[in-house]
């Protein structure tokens, strides 16, 4: 197989945005904000994958918000496949999940999967079962055609400081989100959001979000991160690719299309669980 190098081009692409917070930080206020924005922004539909018994339908109508949702009642990784699929054929702008943690530790999520499938107490052998799931699931998070924000819960622990007055006050804070160690890495923007509504950006590959703290998020940086994602080169939509090939009239024509759209096209990333398929997270 013959190896070529070409020069390195920046694409149009869609958000890929993991929120994690405290119960309380306004992590589903925040990413139906974001969501809607970015559908006004292209005249499309909020989709939600509602894993918290319909909390969010409780801001349905506020600032206007109108979204399409769908609640399961199982989260094996195998079914978010599916439901990722469904919403691409909807065609929904923005796709939010919340909250992807369910994915890990909710009934059919990985860590049941894990158990279901090992031998004995060999829990690695689990893991090497249950592994291409996970990757299944990233692959298709990665690859769904419009913007995807997924939050994510995280494990709540308290910490002492001082009012204004020199009074010590116990405040809760987030610590790592509940999902397989790293997996949140697969994402362009990592933020964890405070109990006053800030965003600390974590992790991004938008220059001008690094290091970041972004105060009660909405409307503002939805623009700024669709302005961003907008300046790259023009891909086209599987749908756009498709027509392109039905029209072709000869071999030459369709040599000459598929050239050029292998100048775009890039294959679903590795997702960790691949490079790793035997690793086991730390403690539950």
């Amino acid at each position: 197989m013959a190896f070529e190098f070409k020069p390195a081009v920046r694409r149009k692409s869609k958000a890929r945005m993991a929120l994690a917070g405290p119960s309380g930080s306004g992590k589903t206020y925040t990413a139906l904000a974001l969501a809607w924005e970015w559908a006004q922004r292209e005249g499309g539909i909020v989709g939600m994958v509602d894993t918290e018994h319909g909390s969010a339908s409780k801001y349905q109508g506020l600032n206007g918000w109108q979204w399409q949702t769908v609640e399961p009642e199982r989260f094996s990784p195998a079914s978010l496949v599916e439901i990722l699929g469904v919403a691409a054929g909807h065609g929904f702008t923005s796709l939010i999940i919340d909250s992807w943690s369910h994915y890990w530790m909710g009934q059919d999520g990985m860590l049941e999967q894990v158990d279901r499938r090992k031998s004995g107490s060999n829990s690695f052998s689990g893991w090497k079962e249950a592994n291409p799931d996970e990757r299944r699931m990233v692959d298709a998070m990665l690859t769904f055609p419009g913007h995807l924000i997924v939050t994510m819960r995280t494990k709540t622990e308290y910490v002492v400081d001082e009012d204004g007055r020199g009074r010590s006050v116990p405040r809760k804070v987030g610590t790592r989100p509940v999902q397989r160690e790293g997996l949140e890495f697969e994402f362009d923007i990592v933020a964890d959001l405070d109990l006053r509504n800030n965003l600390h950006i974590s992790k991004t590959r938008l220059p001008f979000l690094t290091n970041q703290v972004i105060p009660t998020p909405g409307a503002e940086l939805a623009n700024q991160i669709a302005d961003w994602l907008d300046g790259g080169e023009d891909v086209p939509t599987v749908a756009e690719f498709r027509q392109r090939i039905l029209d072709v009239e000869s071999m030459d024509q369709l040599r000459a299309a598929m050239g050029t759209e292998r100048s775009w096209y890039r294959p679903p990333r590795r997702s960790l669980s691949q490079k790793s398929q035997t690793s086991r997270p730390a403690s539950r």
